[in-house]
């Protein structure tokens, strides 16, 4: 009898790299350098070892290259919170520039807590990443000593840099929240809330800080009863503006410090009988994918997703091969204003100056 061809996939457990190298008729040396993604590779000769790669559905074994190189060709992303579509859309463009450059991502999420934070770094060190992208806006920079003790390079958002191989992503909130600021004030509105996320992370201040100073910047007194504190979830957003509903005077318009905060707050007001925006104007933070399908549409600051990831992945790459007297980075992140369909002229404005007198030019002096 005779016995049934092997699968492809079974034999291609047997497969190395000395057989690719024959099939791609190159040397061992060349077919490490290709799937190492070593830039000098003649094209012509890499074009033929992953035609090889693929005709053997050869699998490199990472493990041993790692051991051999001394590099994983893993890069850490530490996340604050996987159920905010905002992280998602970072680990999508994270990967989109990372994987084409020859790296696997790890991803770690913390949930804003500090012992998950410190579980996540020690996996990473555990795995041997070659560097570590901190996108939790809310880093403990006590852990940047023990990776610096490790000689991982680290990237980080809004903290000052402190060490040769780390460097950070500074965010302009201001600008975009100025530009929303002075959006509402264009509009007619002068009693504006602001709905942040958990003081205890520097980033939810500095846009509370941010939103005050735009606020001042533009004649408005700041009404500290319309300053609410949320957590950055919908159920935050939801619950802070309920607060906000049961106070005597209300705000015409309310910027939320992310999106998530202000799709609650739309539904609170849709459970209140209230429309946005002809009862409440809405401007949220990070334009994350969603705004743009609420109903109506979310006016909102966007901080590009791309931004941060091609400066996080671009930033530890240089890191790795630190150049000596260089000097700690910063790369500023820019923020700016989408204006969609949630703002509009503050409640009864129209009415208001149809009820002003209007003064009739009779053409007699006076």
């Amino acid at each position: 009898m005779r016995s049934k061809p092997k699968s492809k996939a079974s034999a291609s457990a047997k497969v190395d790299i000395r057989e690719v190298a024959a099939h791609a008729r190159v040397s061992i040396a060349t077919v490490s350098r290709t799937i190492n993604h070593v830039p000098t590779v003649n094209p012509t000769l890499a074009a033929r070892v992953w035609k090889a790669v693929a005709e053997l559905n050869y699998f490199p074994n990472t493990q041993a290259r790692a051991l051999v190189s001394g590099k994983s060709k893993l890069l850490g992303l530490i996340i604050s919170e996987i159920t905010n579509p905002f992280f998602p859309e970072l680990i999508h463009e994270f990967e989109q520039v990372a994987v084409p450059m020859g790296y696997e991502i790890l991803i770690g999420s913390t949930n804003y807590e500090p012992e998950k934070m410190e579980l996540c770094a020690r996996r990473m060190l555990e795995r041997k990443v070659d560097g570590i992208a901190i996108m939790t806006f809310g880093f403990e920079e006590s852990l940047l000593d023990r990776f610096a003790g490790e000689d991982i390079p680290v990237v980080f958002v809004d903290v000052t840099p402190r060490h040769p191989r780390s460097s950070s992503l500074s965010v302009d909130y201001r600008a975009g929240i100025y530009e929303g600021v002075q959006h509402l004030a264009v509009l007619g509105h002068r009693k504006i809330g602001f709905i942040s996320g958990p003081l205890r992370l520097g980033s939810a201040g500095t846009r509370k800080l941010a939103f005050l100073d735009c606020l001042r910047s533009t004649g408005i007194k700041p009404e500290s009863a319309w300053l609410i504190e949320g957590d950055h979830t919908l159920d935050g957003g939801r619950d802070a503006m309920q607060r906000i509903l049961e106070l005597p005077e209300w705000p015409t318009a309310v910027m939320c410090s992310n999106d998530m905060t202000a799709i609650g707050v739309q539904h609170a007001l849709f459970e209140a009988n209230l429309r946005v925006p002809a009862d409440f104007s809405l401007i949220g933070f990070d334009d994350i994918h969603l705004a743009e399908y609420t109903i109506p549409p979310l006016t909102t600051v966007r901080m590009s997703c791309i931004d941060l990831a091609h400066g996080a992945v671009h930033s530890l790459i240089a890191n790795m091969q630190p150049i000596p007297g260089k000097t700690e980075t910063r790369s500023q992140i820019h923020t700016r204003l989408i204006v969609r369909q949630t703002t509009g002229l503050p409640k009864d404005a129209l009415s208001d100056l149809a009820a002003k007198p209007k003064r009739v030019r009779t053409g007699i002096r006076e």
